[in-house]
């Protein structure tokens, strides 16, 4: 059934991670399912979905947008299985979500000194690959995954222009600064691979995410692909743009989630408040 389920999110043009979520967070319910009542998840019960969600929440501990994750794989599911006949009722939807509140102080914690000195650091190191994807991703707010996917055909140094394939396969021009620029210039200096994948392995093809991870974790236990994007998203707004043009170069959907980069951070409401 799981893996009817996964051909079912590939044919409706989910992504990768997406689909590999989807079926995570299903396979840990059949689980749940199996420990609670020994036997095999067939179709879904209301009365075992709100226990499953009390379970995650006075169990297992989990936060809010965890639940919730999980409750959207559960929807995607119950959708599975009516389409295919095998149950006629939608049990859960998204008024079973757990209300989140917000966070208030900006989702950037890191400066641009501890930014450039962990740049820095792999590039003294030999990384030249991850220094170069570091750098995109502070300095143009990519994500991971449209980073490792830049093709040579992609990217005009000489206009500083990049083309990106975002989200639900949207286009969108990021601007390269100069840190950029060169960055890519130097790394193409040296670069051996003749894949047409900026980032390739030793095969040709894109390097994976975790060894991406690996390095990063290497270098700074703060430090990921995705804080990097915070940060972008931050200086961005502190340096001049627009809360529009951080939301168009970000490639956010929504421009509440470019507002939140507005808010102060935690450091500067702790200094803030020890001074009172």
């Amino acid at each position: 059934m799981l893996e009817a389920f996964r051909e079912y999110l590939t044919l409706q043009g989910k992504s990768k991670n997406t689909i590999n979520s989807y079926y995570l967070h299903i396979k840990g319910y059949c689980q749940w399912y199996l420990e609670s009542f020994d036997r095999e998840c067939s179709v879904l019960y209301r009365e075992n979905v709100l226990d499953y969600i009390s379970y995650l929440r006075n169990i297992k501990k989990d936060n809010g947008r965890t639940i919730n994750c999980k409750i959207s794989a559960l929807i995607k599911y119950n959708e599975f299985l009516v389409e295919n006949g095998i149950q006629q009722d939608q049990v859960v939807s998204k008024k079973d979500n757990i209300k989140v509140q917000q966070t208030y102080a900006n989702p950037s914690d890191i400066t641009k000194q501890e930014v450039d000195a962990f740049r820095q650091q792999l590039l003294q190191d030999g990384h030249r690959d991850i220094y170069c994807l570091a750098t995109l991703l502070a300095y143009a707010g990519l994500r991971i995954s449209e980073a490792l996917h830049i093709q040579l055909t992609d990217f005009n140094l000489s206009v500083g222009e990049l083309k990106v394939m975002g989200k639900g396969d949207k286009d969108r021009v990021v601007y390269l600064n100069d840190k950029i620029i060169n960055s890519i210039r130097e790394f193409l200096r040296v670069r051996e691979s003749e894949s047409s994948y900026l980032f390739a392995n030793s095969n040709g093809n894109v390097i994976h995410r975790s060894t991406v991870n690996k390095v990063f974790n290497k270098y700074s236990d703060k430090i990921t692909p995705h804080t990097l994007r915070h940060f972008f998203c931050t200086i961005a707004l502190e340096g001049g743009l627009s809360v529009h043009e951080v939301a168009y170069l970000a490639g956010h959907s929504n421009i509440h989630t470019t507002l939140l980069y507005l808010n102060p951070s935690r450091e500067s409401m702790r200094n803030k408040v020890n001074q009172l």
